[in-house]
């Protein structure tokens, strides 16, 4: 075979199957993993990926992004290049480690369980490459934010931070369990290789990447660029699977890719919005994320869908609303919990960052200009007790994201709106009409009760402001806060009136 071209032997070993003679084909893939559904069985036969690749091939290309990316590393080690980074580039790094590094590894499980009840000879190959892309890039991910723990603490929340209690932790689990561990191997391949790998994977690898050289985080760059150019071998997975299923289960099809969709927007919208128009440096943001999200996300997921006959999520409007307000309060909320979380978030609305944000978000000053002025007025006074937390934001019951969705009324108000649902006797508060929806879907299925729930439920003790982050594990060392609040010096030109203590206080 040796002596054979790739082209002339490969079909026969990426298309290995065999007929079970020792038992039943329901117990080898039972339905509640491989999630055929109405599809029948032998429609599977027609699963084909678009690009192949030989494991030969594989590890020698591997082996080269290996050694590039841990070269620039090395060298790197001996600048004073991570010095002179600014503290807002650093969380933006900081959230990256947290947040994305145990879903790589998290996406291993997902990749394995589709090589082993995919219902294709070709898929479970696919497969079997996409767990060796997701191994590597839960270990660069781990290798590189390691590198950082003896200069700063809070990058050791690389390894501990979806081993803890937090907030963002239990958010960020609720989404990506339910994408890859409770789900059977289609809806997996439909949410994760093709919504999320193909659309949303792009708004943090790409678009972080090019914010990390104009900040001159040349390692951070190298590191996500490495990774991004594995997603295109298994995240076309998706696409043969969304093929056969739409010929045999639109409905489905269609439902599966919508709230992979939205689930994926609302956590991208707390983790990447917040970098790129709030914690990369304004001289060097090279797009806003609104339209970052229109070029790389919008476009091409409509072209997507409409290429395999599905329609526009029924939640079209209200998300593309969503992209002028949705990171911009999710900045504020973040900012203002910040003693919850494991990175430093500067607020970044000074003078110059406010003109950045109301050329890109001509809504920015009416919906958030008058918030941030109070902000300002009681850092600039001193009064920093009144910018600290006393409890916890109001979660949503779908994404456990803070309820704090901006919209416009018909009386031309903005306001946040609470979307209420009452099921068997508890009401439950969701922070969008989308969220609601998914939820009352999906009721029957296991849901993470968020942190609010746990806290009146007497699971967190003390129940005050100490005791919540004991429960999340937040220690002094670790807790967040501004890096530096001058950022509101540039207003203290304006009269400030003095704060009067209400009697009795």
């Amino acid at each position: 075979m040796t002596l054979l071209k790739r082209e002339e032997w490969q079909h026969l070993v990426r298309e290995v199957d065999w007929t079970l003679s020792y038992v039943d084909d329901e117990a080898v893939y039972p339905e509640w993993m491989s999630g055929t559904g109405k599809v029948p069985r032998e429609a599977w036969a027609k699963w084909e990926e678009d690009y192949k690749v030989s494991y030969p091939e594989y590890v020698a290309t591997q082996r080269e992004k290996e050694s590039s990316a841990y070269a620039v590393k090395a060298a790197l080690q001996r600048s004073t290049a991570w010095e002179n980074l600014s503290e807002g580039w650093k969380s933006s790094t900081k959230m990256h480690f947290g947040g994305v590094t145990l879903v790589e590894s998290e996406a291993v499980l997902a990749e394995l369980k589709m090589a082993r009840f995919g219902l294709n000879g070709s898929w479970r190959n696919m497969a079997v490459f996409g767990a060796l892309d997701e191994i590597r890039h839960a270990q660069i991910t781990l290798f590189f934010g390691h590198e950082f723990v003896g200069k700063d603490p809070q990058y050791d929340w690389t390894q501990k931070m979806f081993h803890t209690n937090d907030w963002v932790a239990v958010s960020l689990r609720n989404l990506f369990d339910g994408m890859m561990v409770t789900s059977n191997v289609v809806d997996i391949a439909i949410q994760l290789p093709l919504t999320f790998e193909t659309g949303f994977t792009n708004l943090q690898f790409v678009a972080l990447s090019a914010d990390a050289l104009e900040s001159g985080d040349v390692n951070f760059a190298n590191m996500i660029s490495s990774i991004q150019t594995d997603e295109a071998r298994h995240a076309q997975q998706g696409g043969p699977t969304l093929e056969i299923l739409v010929e045999h289960d639109p409905v489905r099809a269609q439902w599966v890719i919508d709230k992979a969709f939205w689930g994926s927007a609302r956590a991208f919208a707390a983790l990447t919005g917040p970098a790129m128009d709030y914690y990369t440096p304004v001289e060097h943001r090279k797009q806003s994320y609104r339209e970052f999200m229109e070029e790389w996300i919008i476009d091409q997921f409509v072209r997507t869908i409409e290429d395999y006959g599905l329609k526009k999520p029924w939640f079209w409007d209200e998300f593309m609303k969503g992209l002028d307000t949705w990171h911009h309060a999710l900045h504020m909320g973040l900012w203002y919990w910040r003693p919850t979380l494991w990175w430093k978030p500067t607020a970044a609305v000074s003078k110059d960052d406010r003109d950045w944000l109301r050329e890109k978000y001509p809504n920015w000053e009416k919906v958030y200009g008058d918030k941030w002025d109070v902000i300002i007025d009681n850092v600039n006074r001193g009064d920093m007790e009144l910018t600290l937390p006393e409890t916890l934001p109001w979660l949503c019951s779908m994404c456990h994201l803070p309820c704090c969705v901006a919209t416009l009324g018909y009386d031309n108000r903005w306001r946040v709106r609470d979307y209420p649902l009452k099921h068997n006797g508890v009401t439950y508060h969701f922070c969008t009409a989308g969220c609601r929806q998914i939820w009352w879907k999906d009721r029957d299925n296991l849901n993470h009760p968020t942190v609010i729930d746990r806290f009146l439920a007497g699971e967190i003790q003390p129940m005050d402001v100490g005791g919540i982050l004991g429960y999340m594990g937040l220690t002094p060392d670790v807790m967040g806060d501004d890096p530096d609040y001058s950022w509101a010096a540039d207003y203290k030109d304006r009269l400030i009136v003095p704060r009067v203590p209400v009697a009795g206080a």
